[in-house]
């Protein structure tokens, strides 16, 4: 448990802020706006151009670490030797292909006196979008039928059982609407070059998209769900502009999934509701989203509250927060020195 005057030091990942932003900023402003003047936030970087890594202001200090890949001997080494200069208290990845292994590394990095608050693999695999179809049977919640693909021979079959248009995703990310063979096909191929196998294909369910931030305490309870509408969205489906919704169906729904599953940590649920009402979850992102600090300029810091969590604190589950909140994401040209890219380059630090 952290003293209400003892300096918080925690790590973060995902600090690229693209057109497909990483939650990593918008997870840091929280924590700053959860602790003030009380934390101090170590970046965690695999790229030398995410911008997080130059906004002094966000970031006090930046390490690359290894690509998910590299696996996790590799990335617990790098650990050690940052959490020796650092003295890291918390660490709070945030993209979907690093989580197996700081999961699998949790219980050596409670050793090294580093906190997580993850899910379990258990949990992670059940949503997994290999398994959502068969996790939204098992608990009574409406989800796209789908197919899970290895050749793009299977496509045909994917045609026949779900018709068009269909829905093409990566094993992590992106998702492609196809409307012919063909572009299915074109989608198959991209998807597959930059993700990996398999192909996971979906009926297409058209309606109002809305996503929900939750936070599970990993017993069942839910500590916070705020519903956002997309007010608009890139070409990538990415949300730019999004305000809060009041909403009892949606926020049950929240519950129900942390009921069921006993969640532990941030997690989205990406919903498309049906011109009849039916909420239809179409992914379940294991961490937080990259629009996250609405959540705390809402009323519900979910940052700060999975931060308490992790460090033995018992956080009281939120009922209120303001609805129509926007948030409105923009682009800044932030200025450095080829001298600081230089520094990440060469010693992986700055």
């Amino acid at each position: 448990m952290l003293a209400n005057h003892q300096l918080l030091t925690v790590a973060v990942t995902g600090l690229n802020a693209i057109d497909s932003p990483g939650p990593g900023v918008a997870v840091i402003r929280a924590l700053r706006e959860g602790f003030p003047d009380r934390v101090r936030i170590i970046g965690l970087s695999y790229e030398t151009m995410e911008p997080g890594i130059y906004l002094h202001n966000i970031v006090d200090k930046t390490y690359q670490i290894p690509y998910p890949s590299a696996g996790t001997e590799a990335l617990l080494k790098r650990l050690e030797y940052i959490q020796a200069k650092e003295n890291l208290q918390l660490i709070i990845p945030n993209f979907d292909a690093e989580l197996y292994n700081f999961m699998k590394m949790a219980p050596a990095l409670k050793t090294m006196g580093i906190a997580s608050f993850l899910p379990s693999q258990e949990q992670f695999n059940a949503r997994d979008k290999i398994n959502l179809y068969q996790f939204g049977l098992k608990y009574g919640l409406s989800v796209p039928k789908d197919q899970v693909i290895y050749h793009e021979s299977e496509l045909y079959s994917c045609a026949e059982n779900l018709g068009y248009p269909l829905v093409v995703k990566g094993k992590f990310y992106d998702a492609i609407i196809a409307h012919t063979l063909e572009q299915a096909q074109k989608a198959f191929y991209k998807l597959s070059a930059k993700w990996g196998f398999p192909i996971i294909v979906q009926q297409f369910i058209t309606g109002t998209e809305i996503n929900i931030a939750v936070l599970g305490d990993g017993k069942g309870n839910t500590i916070s769900s705020i519903p956002m509408r997309k007010l608009y969205i890139t070409d990538k489906g990415k949300a730019w502009a999004g305000i809060t919704l009041e909403d009892e169906t949606l926020i049950n729904l929240a519950k129900k999934f942390v009921a069921a599953t006993h969640w532990k940590g941030g997690c989205e649920l990406e919903i498309m509701r049906t011109a009849d009402g039916t909420p239809y979850i179409m992914e379940i992102n294991p961490r937080f989203p990259a629009w996250i600090y609405l959540t705390a300029a809402a009323g519900q810091n979910q940052p700060a509250a999975l931060a308490r969590m992790a460090l033995g604190e018992t956080v009281t589950p939120y009922t209120d927060y303001e609805v129509g909140k926007i948030f409105i994401r923009y682009a800044w040209d932030h200025i450095t020195d080829v001298k600081e890219f230089q520094q990440i380059s060469g010693f992986g630090e700055l």
